[in-house]
């Protein structure tokens, strides 16, 4: 993942937010919170982990499909473009 390494301050924040929000799961089970609150905090943090995997996704798209010289109206660029923006709206409802 050494391509990640610009990224990697921004991501590691994420993961720490993420790690944040499992250890509250763990705390509300443990206090046996009620479902529904457990079941919302457990979606969110899939939410944010889906936030990452775009990202990491994304990072590996641009660095390894995208040539930085090649013009925006080239068709592999447009189509990398295309496959980021499915990626993002897929995992990040």
């Amino acid at each position: 993942m050494g391509h990640v390494s610009k990224e990697k301050t921004k991501l590691l924040v994420r993961l720490r937010r993420i790690r944040g929000q499992i250890e509250a799961i763990e705390r509300a089970v443990t206090a046996d919170e009620e479902c529904a609150g457990v079941l919302q905090q457990a979606t969110s943090c899939r939410g944010a982990l889906d936030g990452f995997i775009a990202e990491v996704i994304e990072d590996h798209i641009r660095e390894h499909m995208i040539d930085p010289e090649a013009r925006r109206e080239d068709p592999r660029t447009e189509a990398a473009e295309e496959l980021v923006d499915i990626v993002h709206q897929y995992l990040k409802k």
